[in-house]
């Protein structure tokens, strides 16, 4: 795993962490979710919506996706053995996006780590979230509505995070903050089979994407990876998730 890239730019990608019958069983499974709104994978009509956001189901082929070792091992890799909560499932939402020429909910954001009264919050040691994690349900490709992810805009987060301390700010405050430069940074673009997982610094700004000019509509979970505690800040923690923080606080903008 390129560690060095995942400091400089935000993100890594885990190629086949799952394999394609795995996939299959959770399109099947997110089909079914969609069908209690009225959508059906058979009838292009009843396609009417840009984007629809359901709930990660929770039965064992998502389990399975979860569960995979060279997952596991990249979680320890990048946050540390023991530091990172295990779940039954994939977690998160599964925003579907079908073809279509309409934005949606398109826009540049980072994730909120932790719920409070006036939102989502997120703090410089990124409390309870230790990574971003997009898994790629359907093959996903260039015009099929991908992720965008401004490489390194991490590290300018982190600069923006710190005067807050862990108190912290809304994730819609910190998009008010940065500088109209960060979007000119080089981007990235989540594509690659059904099977593969990026995993994202928590910090990374990102998008996603239109038109959706592919055939197929794009089925992508995009949960947190818990962490137990958020990151030690003083030279002491060794995770690549901790030293891109640390590079990013000792930058300039």
């Amino acid at each position: 795993m390129d560690l060095d890239g995942f400091v400089r730019d935000g993100y890594v990608v885990v190629r086949a962490t799952f394999d394609p019958t795995t996939a299959r069983e959770c399109r099947d499974l997110i089909w079914e979710s969609l069908a209690a709104q009225g959508i059906q994978e058979d009838d292009q009509t009843t396609w009417t919506r840009s984007c629809v956001s359901v709930d990660c189901p929770e039965a064992e082929p998502f389990a399975a996706a979860a569960a995979s070792p060279a997952l596991s091992a990249a979680y320890d890799e990048l946050i540390g053995p023991g530091r990172w909560t295990r779940r039954k499932g994939v977690g998160g939402s599964v925003p579907v996006r079908f073809p279509s020429e309409d934005r949606g909910n398109a826009g540049y954001h980072i994730e909120g780590s932790w719920d409070s009264p006036d939102g989502y919050r997120v703090n410089v040691r990124s409390r309870a979230r230790g990574l971003l994690a997009l898994f790629l349900f359907s093959d996903v490709g260039d015009d099929d509505a991908p992720t965008r992810l401004v490489t390194g805009s991490h590290q300018h987060i982190a600069r923006i995070l710190a005067p807050y301390g862990e108190t912290g700010v809304t994730s819609e405050e910190v998009e008010s903050k940065w500088r109209p430069s960060i979007l000119c940074r080089r981007t990235a673009h989540a594509t690659g089979r059904a099977g593969d997982v990026y995993l994202c610094h928590p910090f990374v700004v990102h998008t996603a994407t239109w038109p959706h000019r592919g055939t197929t509509p794009r089925m992508m979970a995009q949960p947190a990876v818990h962490v137990r505690s958020g990151f030690t800040l003083d030279g002491t923690d060794t995770s690549p998730v901790a030293q891109a923080i640390m590079a990013g606080l000792s930058g300039t903008d």
